[in-house]
């Protein structure tokens, strides 16, 4: 999913936004690690939106299992799940369910090793003044580049494992 941005805490992903207001299910490895990811957090407890971990208490950070976040609910079967969503739309609630499901461990890159490489891809697209819709595709671009395709990879295999829950 989208989030909040580092660089402008007004700029937040209209997936957000859809969250609050439609009720389903969204499975993701979490927010895009290039995000702030404590006010994307904040903005989904704010509109309402439960963050459930997938065999999970942490929120993942994309590329990366860890993020040092927690989540609103662990559960750990697809029953679970769908048990808990009939629940919170029973209760009246109107917002979609987040379902936060890691990368496979084999495919994760560490927050600790994915930290400077955001950084730097940030640094780089502020010095040349790129922002709004433009900014997504460049950090995840310079990510590639600078992960030398490690990143791309890691993408793919959340793809699969994410899609893999849907099912």
């Amino acid at each position: 999913i989208g989030g909040v941005h580092k660089e402008s805490s007004f700029d937040i992903s209209t997936d957000l936004h859809a969250l609050a207001e439609i009720p389903t299910i969204v499975v993701c490895a979490g927010a895009k690690a290039i995000l702030d990811l404590p006010a994307t957090l904040e903005y989904l407890e704010t509109m309402g939106v439960p963050v459930v971990g997938y065999q999970t208490d942490e929120f993942p950070a994309f590329y990366s299992r860890e993020s040092g976040l927690g989540v609103s609910a662990r559960l750990d079967t697809p029953k679970e799940i769908a048990d808990f969503a009939k629940a919170h739309w029973n209760l009246g609630m109107k917002s979609g369910i987040l379902v936060t499901n890691p990368i496979p461990e084999a495919e994760a890159i560490s927050k600790s090793e994915m930290e400077p490489i955001i950084a730097q891809a940030s640094a780089e697209a502020i010095a040349q003044g790129i922002h709004g819709q433009k900014l997504t595709p460049f950090l995840l671009g310079r990510i590639s580049e600078l992960t030398k395709g490690k990143s791309l990879k890691a993408n793919l295999a959340l793809l699969l494992n994410n899609a893999r829950l849907a099912a």
